[in-house]
């Protein structure tokens, strides 16, 4: 009997110790899970709205015609606007969420909030974007889908009244469940949601657990509901193109270089555009009516900038010689060139005037075609025994920019190979990330970003 006694205060002191595997290091566990839960549904019921937005939008996009007197040409040259002030309009009907920009906004509130966003997110911000981008508004899910997950972690959090610290955790833990799931990457989700929230290479390392939790739980849920499609890539290119020749690190350098200087423009770009916004002595209303106004002229001459632009980054991976661009003819370098600068201007007078979407996406599409550019450039100038592939510098141009311009070099060379089933470039993706983060080394898209844990409030 004392015996059992003995042995029965033993498990207790392991079970509620301090050190090693106990309850209370464990404790961020069960929530981390409940995190990934929550925000899984909840994704998959943004996932079923998304596609329901796009059926009607292919639906109207097929009975254009580049004819002049088309109706349905000019229904999409204002449909982008349209959508774009219902959004804005839904948003600013819940003041709370004017200034909730996506990603900048999770950001900021993981800095500056103690982990705190507000539980209206949940229901409008899908909506908004929906209107946004689901009209053809160039910009692109993530960002409402993380500031989603962001919700997500943080209303459990106050649920089960958990202080700042641990708010903040399950904050970042429920912004990768939602990458994880929606973009069908979880690991790179779960890195996603330690690496986001500085411009250097610091991470959150409090939170890394919790998102690596959190993330394969979100995204188990949204494959059970969303099927077998789910569990498969969401770009594929096939493992043929494998880096197996040490000479295309030469022109996979040369990449890094140029993705960098794309970066800086399309950041560039971007800032002014909000800067001429901003200026703008107008109803805030007006403004994002007028950009997507702008954003739908685009798309009237070149439709492939509206929306999300996914058939770009399919296009680039398949290289079909039949494939063309809407509005660029035959599928050249110097039509994916001009679709880069198109896409940054469209997705600028989209975003950058106050309009509902991310800047994840339109960053990998333009990645993907300036990579592809520069591989037809450097397949029709080297010689064939170096085995150039545009296909391959397409998805490596693709993890260059978004280590660049997202500062998140990690999440970069891993996302690229979940988003299209191929692990055999992972070398020429380190390769690029890496020199491109280095060479844009105080340029971020994010403005919430700050440079090391010594410059967060958090840390101080």
């Amino acid at each position: 009997m004392l015996k059992f006694i003995k042995v029965t205060k033993v498990s207790q002191k392991f079970l509620f110790a301090g050190k090693g595997m106990s309850v209370r290091t464990g404790r961020f566990l069960g929530e981390s899970m409940l995190v990934g839960a929550f925000t899984g549904l909840v994704v998959v019921l943004f996932k079923y709205l998304i596609d329901f937005a796009h059926h009607w939008y292919e639906k109207l996009e097929a009975k254009r015609v580049m004819d002049w007197d088309d109706p349905y040409r000019w229904i999409m040259f204002v449909l982008p606007a349209v959508g774009a002030l219902l959004g804005y309009l839904l948003i600013k009907r819940f003041s709370k969420l004017e200034h909730a920009r996506g990603t900048d906004s999770a950001i900021m509130a993981f800095h500056q909030r103690d982990g705190y966003v507000t539980s209206n997110v949940i229901p409008v911000k899908p909506v908004a974007s929906v209107l946004t981008v689901g009209t053809g508004g160039s910009a692109g899910y993530e960002g409402p889908v993380t500031l989603l997950g962001a919700a997500c972690g943080s209303a459990v959090a106050r649920v089960l009244k958990i202080q700042p610290r641990g708010r903040r955790i399950l904050m970042a833990a429920g912004l990768a469940a939602g990458i994880a799931a929606l973009f069908q990457a979880p690991l790179a989700g779960a890195i996603f949601g330690f690496e986001i929230f500085y411009s250097s290479s610091d991470i959150e390392d409090e939170t890394v657990l919790p998102c690596f939790i959190a993330s394969a739980v979100s995204y188990a849920i949204y494959a059970c509901f969303v099927g077998k499609t789910a569990w498969e890539p969401l770009f594929f290119l096939d493992n043929q193109y494998a880096f197996s020749n040490g000479l295309r690190l030469l022109p996979y350098s040369v990449l890094a270089v140029v993705i960098a200087f794309a970066v800086r423009f399309y950041i560039s770009f971007f800032r002014a555009t909000e800067k001429v916004f901003s200026h703008f002595r107008a109803p805030m209303w007006s403004k994002v009516f007028v950009g997507g106004l702008l954003t739908g002229a685009i798309g009237f001459f070149y439709p492939d900038v509206l929306s999300t632009s996914y058939s770009v980054i399919r296009a680039t991976f398949s290289m079909d010689s039949t494939v063309t661009l809407g509005g660029l003819g035959s599928f050249t370098a110097y039509g994916l060139l001009l679709l880069f600068i198109l896409k940054v201007v469209a997705t600028s007078f989209t975003v950058g005037s106050g309009g509902s979407g991310g800047l994840f996406a339109p960053a990998i599409v333009c990645g993907a075609a300036v990579g592809a550019a520069a591989g037809m450039v450097f397949k029709a100038l080297l010689p064939d025994a170096i085995g150039i592939n545009p296909q391959a510098f397409a998805l490596v141009g693709m993890a260059g920019f978004m280590a660049s311009a997202l500062r998140i070099p990690l999440t970069a060379i891993v996302m690229v190979a979940e988003m299209s089933g191929n692990h055999q470039l992972l070398l020429p993706a380190m390769w690029v990330c890496c020199i491109s983060f280095w060479l844009n080394s105080g340029w971020a898209l994010y403005r919430s970003q700050v440079h090391t844990q010594e410059s967060s409030p958090v840390h101080v």
